[in-house]
């Protein structure tokens, strides 16, 4: 604690703003980190449950009720929805085939699930790429600006050459402290996130064969 306050007492303008950057990347990886964990967990945990709940329903209301109480991200509603809604007219979106109809239908409330469990995915990869950069950087800018302090004071000696440049290398491994966490969040979510991708694709696909079966049934 005593370094980091040197540090700060002795650095300029550049080399703070280089640790106030690192500290609100750090901020937004860990909220994004939590916040993913959570609603990554709650859909895995929903889409294992609700999928089977809903083909093991009687009815399509039964199973859209069951899908309703499951699905607490509404991942799989939306596709229940594009699938069971009815083709309009007059519009370009609504001039070709029924099947091809109900394919963009399902395709756009896809992406859409899929958007909301990707979300933070780009903030983890950048702040994951970035940060060891800007550590580094700040890092360098710490070891100039120290020695620019040694050369005007008029002597150079180890004992005051060791202290600034031993405080500036402390940017480099805050870089690596804000990345880390976020590099192995970024590939651990991409992970579960092409699972859950499987098992909803999977799902549309189904919804597709039932209603283009079952026409009739669909309210």
């Amino acid at each position: 604690m005593q370094g980091l306050q040197q540090f700060w007492q002795q650095t300029d303008g550049v080399g703070r703003a280089v640790a106030m950057l690192l500290l609100a990347m750090s901020v937004s990886a860990w909220v994004v980190i939590l916040w993913k964990f959570w609603v990554l967990q709650r859909a895995r945990r929903d889409i294992a449950r609700a999928v089977p709940a809903f083909w093991a329903a009687e009815s399509l209301a039964s199973g859209r009720a069951r899908l309703g109480a499951l699905d607490r991200e509404q991942v799989l509603g939306p596709l229940l929805q594009a699938a069971a809604a009815l083709p309009g007219s007059g519009t370009l979106e609504t001039s070709g085939r029924l099947d091809s109809q109900l394919t963009r239908r399902l395709r756009d409330a896809l992406h859409g699930a899929l958007a909301h469990l990707q979300f933070g995915q780009v903030l983890l990869a950048s702040i994951g790429s970035t940060a060891p950069f800007i550590g580094l950087f700040g890092t360098v800018w710490g070891i100039y600006h120290a020695l620019v302090s040694i050369s005007a004071a008029g002597s150079i000696t180890i004992e005051k050459v060791a202290g600034p440049v031993g405080e500036a290398l402390i940017m480099t491994a805050a870089g690596l402290a804000v990345a880390i966490p976020a590099v192995l969040a970024y590939n651990l979510y991409g992970k579960w996130v092409a699972a859950c991708e499987a098992e909803l694709e999977g799902f549309a696909h189904d919804l597709r064969e039932m209603a283009l079966t079952t026409p009739s049934d669909r309210a």
